[in-house]
């Protein structure tokens, strides 16, 4: 690879995180097994279509962006009856048997060079642990980023019988920013730019229920790399919300592996982009038993020079008798300078399947325009209502109200800038 952190980065630095979280012996070990494998990792897989490969993460300056050291962050955590919310260290000391079980045991450490970093880096973590027959809802966990790099990490543990709504919210600090942007000012070099990194494990035990909601607003000065994946056991359902409105570059991997008879997965995602912002988004169900449903629903809108381009992935076994799979992705163009593709794929090893597929990439309809103002609508406010229109099924599948409220005020305010 062009471009390594691990160049600069040291067995000593990944040991002080440790320490300054006061971890157990075997999680240290694991920090340090992922730094070392960096050396013969490679990049996390990106999105090609023919005769394109959208995404080129080799190209991003990670000596400069990566601080190890340097993680101040606000972390706000809201519980729920019954629920464990923790932070890292609260967990490691009442769930420590827990964690060890678990960890890593969804989102493999060893992925890949960005997933391996943000193991041996990470500093802000929660846990959610769910305890059997508890259900709970108003979950809640807001990260402000207050520093030039953080690694991000989230543990949900569902048991037996229970369910979590979680509701997670991720910024930048206006203060810092501000400073790094009177600091680039001065120096005449991108001091603002920024890197996130956010890793999340969902396991869930028989009839369990987690839906897990991203709202993702961070600088447009900041990289952002994120893995969401989650293991559903029997009778059990993981749901993902993936919401992306910030941030300069997006890669984001939202997946869930249905192990169990009659589990079931929905991944909603949204984005919408403009200036130069650029969106690399995968979703990725496999499903691995019987009597399985999975359904993956994306709406993205791009307007003046951002770019996106989705892949989803519905993947049958050999022993996923009785399976249906849907999959519907749809990006609307508000400019003639934005750039979309879509790579929807379905591979079927199993003939007891129902599944689909379907993707498009289009403009404003003229028909729908010409309608509007023939009656009198402003073109920028019939647009305007066109797009928010655009988003309506997505945000209708949004459970969540807070989620879906705030999402649809962020669409919002991106029209009016």
């Amino acid at each position: 690879m062009s471009t390594q952190v691990h160049a600069t980065l040291t067995a000593e630095q990944v040991e002080q995180i440790s320490a300054d979280l006061d971890e157990p012996e075997w999680l240290l070990e694991t920090r340090l097994a992922a730094f070392e494998a960096l050396e013969d990792l490679e990049m996390p897989d990106v999105i090609q279509t023919p005769g394109r490969k959208w995404t080129n993460l080799d190209a991003l300056d990670y000596e400069t962006l990566v601080d190890p050291l340097e993680y101040a962050q606000d972390k706000d955590r809201v519980d729920a009856e019954g629920v464990d919310v923790l932070s890292w260290a609260e967990a490691l000391d009442e769930h420590g048997d827990l964690i060890e079980d678990h960890f890593g045991s969804v989102v493999n450490p060893h992925r890949d060079y960005l997933t391996a970093l943000s193991t041996a880096l990470f500093s802000a973590g929660t846990v959610v642990y769910v305890p059997e027959g508890v259900d709970a809802e108003d979950v809640k966990i807001r990260t402000t980023m207050n520093s030039r790099s953080l690694f991000n990490y989230t543990l949900v543990v569902a048991e037996d019988s229970s369910s979590v709504t979680i509701l997670e919210r991720q910024t930048t600090g206006e203060d810092v920013e501000s400073e790094a942007r009177s600091a680039s000012d001065v120096s005449g070099e991108t001091a603002s730019e920024r890197y996130y990194s956010g890793v999340v494990e969902a396991v869930t035990g028989e009839n369990a229920y987690v839906q897990y909601g991203t709202l993702q607003n961070l600088s447009e000065e900041t990289y952002n790399y994120q893995v969401k994946r989650g293991h559903a056991g029997t009778y059990s359902t993981v749901d993902w919300i993936d919401g992306n409105i910030g941030s300069r570059l997006t890669k984001s991997n939202v997946e869930t592996r249905l192990l169990g008879d009659s589990s079931e997965s929905q991944i909603v995602g949204a984005f919408f982009g403009h200036d130069d912002q650029h969106f690399d988004i995968a979703s990725r169900v496999w499903h691995e038993a019987e009597h399985t449903v999975a359904d993956l629903v994306t709406r993205g809108v791009l307007d003046d020079q951002a770019r996106s381009v989705y892949e989803g992935v519905q993947d049958v076994g050999t022993e996923a008798w009785d399976t249906s799979s849907y999959q519907r992705e749809n990006t609307l163009m508000l400019s003639d300078e934005s750039e979309a593709d879509a790579s929807p794929k379905l591979i079927i090893n199993n003939h007891d399947t129902e599944a689909s597929h379907s993707a498009t990439v289009g403009q404003v309809d003229e028909e729908d325009m010409f309608y509007m103002t023939s009656r009198g609508v402003d073109p920028e406010r019939a647009k305007n209502m066109l797009v928010e229109g655009f988003f309506v099924p997505v945000l209708d599948e949004v459970a969540v109200d807070e989620l879906r409220d705030d999402l649809d005020d962020l669409i919002v305010q991106r029209l009016t800038q």
